[in-house]
């Protein structure tokens, strides 16, 4: 396990704690981020259905998931081997059987049939039909949607947490430093994907890197008007410029960041946009302390981008962690208008300042950790617009790159 046992231990009660805040006896956790928190659960299983049942006056979870995955199981949790429940493979994509019908019947054997029972309704892999039947084989149970629950669990880190960001964001900068260098005059874009790809599970010479839960996102030109396209077999020419939108992975702690950059040159036009994203994050980062709501951070830089004239309708950034495809963020904290959420301490968030209009668009992204008196980077390249000449590796910013939080 990468934690220790006490580790998951607290995460249980907190998360206990927070189901008797909301009068939930049972919670199921289909979400496979909130499945690795509680548990230690890691497996690519999140294609079939799965979940990890939560108990107010049980002091281990159960899991329950496909019967070749169960030994994931007992590899990767803290759980004994009472706690780990296997279905048959006849549940799986059956039109007659269906796993939460399973997962019903177990409930019903161990007396919480007819309990108030929390859901993840709005996790991505619970499904109209995971609904449909967790409800027809409980029909005494109360249910009541409580998607975030441990989500908001999650999002205060403990040291080991953020050590594994630093670690994250250390084979970020490694993965930037591909793109930069593989970005050419005649390079096709799915060879720079590939190198971010390589150099994201590669590593660092001290550890090595996990795949991220979204790949490389590196649109070119008009296109970077349209910030989450991935990548063509179109070459590169000169005088090109693109977004890169990326992250480093450890042990499934996400550290993301965005840059921009041009091969040769760049349209005037990115200039001032990048001048403004810069002054925007920089002004940004200076003003954020832990006691200031998400809301009172968006304004800083609202304020900040409206002395040049430009705005940012959609939210300047959310809060990061661990996480398992599609996404890295964290579905809890938004640094947006009626956020009233209060910045503590090891909270993570991605800083997501890119501003995108008609025909271009700039990104300029952060990951930073909120400090007892500020905040810090969780993973360090230069923030300017990158002006790549063909032919010339970059400047070498990540295997020269010393920080003392990086173990």
């Amino acid at each position: 396990m990468l934690f220790e046992k006490d580790e998951y231990l607290m995460r249980m009660n907190q998360t206990k704690m927070k189901m008797m805040e909301y009068g939930i006896e049972v919670l199921l956790v289909s979400n496979p981020s909130n499945m690795y928190y509680l548990t230690g659960y890691n497996a690519w299983s999140f294609y079939v259905h799965q979940m990890v049942i939560v108990m107010i006056d049980e002091d281990q979870p159960l899991w329950i998931g496909r019967e070749m995955d169960a030994h994931s199981a007992v590899v990767t949790t803290w759980l004994d081997d009472d706690h780990i429940i296997p279905y048959p493979d006849e549940f799986v994509q059956s039109t007659i059987k269906h796993p939460m019908d399973f997962a019903a019947n177990i409930l019903t054997e161990i007396g919480q049939g007819n309990r108030k029972i929390g859901l993840e309704m709005d996790a991505f892999y619970f499904t109209a039909m995971c609904y449909e039947r967790i409800q027809a084989g409980l029909p005494n149970a109360e249910f009541r949607n409580f998607s975030t629950l441990v989500n908001w669990v999650r999002l205060v880190k403990s040291e080991a947490e953020i050590e594994c960001m630093y670690r994250a964001g250390r084979i970020l900068e490694n993965a930037m430093q591909a793109g930069f260098d593989t970005v050419d005059v005649g390079v096709r874009e799915n060879e720079v994907a590939a190198a971010i790809t390589n150099a994201q599970i590669l590593g660092t010479k001290e550890f090595g890197g996990d795949y991220t839960s979204i790949v490389p996102m590196i649109p070119a030109n008009e296109n970077t008007a349209t910030p989450h396209l991935t990548w063509t077999d179109r070459k590169y020419n000169y005088g090109d410029f693109l977004t890169i939108e990326i992250a480093g992975a450890y042990m499934r702690y996400h550290t993301p960041m965005a840059r921009t950059m041009a091969i040769g040159q760049a349209p005037e036009k990115m200039y001032d946009l990048s001048e403004t994203v810069v002054e925007g994050i920089e002004t940004t980062m200076d003003a954020i302390k832990p006691g200031m709501t998400a809301e009172e951070v968006e304004s800083v830089w609202s304020r900040t981008i409206a002395r040049r004239g430009y705005f940012k309708e959609s939210r300047l950034g959310y809060s990061i962690g661990l996480s398992y495809p599609p996404d890295w963020g964290e579905h809890t904290v938004s640094f947006r208008k009626g956020d009233h959420t209060i910045l503590q301490p090891n909270m993570t968030f991605h800083l997501m300042p890119g501003i995108w209009l008609d025909d271009h668009g700039v990104e300029i992204t952060e990951s930073i950790r909120i400090t007892e008196n500020g905040c810090e980077l969780l993973s360090h390249v230069p923030r300017d617009m990158y002006i790549k000449e063909p032919g010339v590796l970059g400047d070498g910013f990540a295997e020269n790159r010393m920080n003392a939080h990086y173990k």
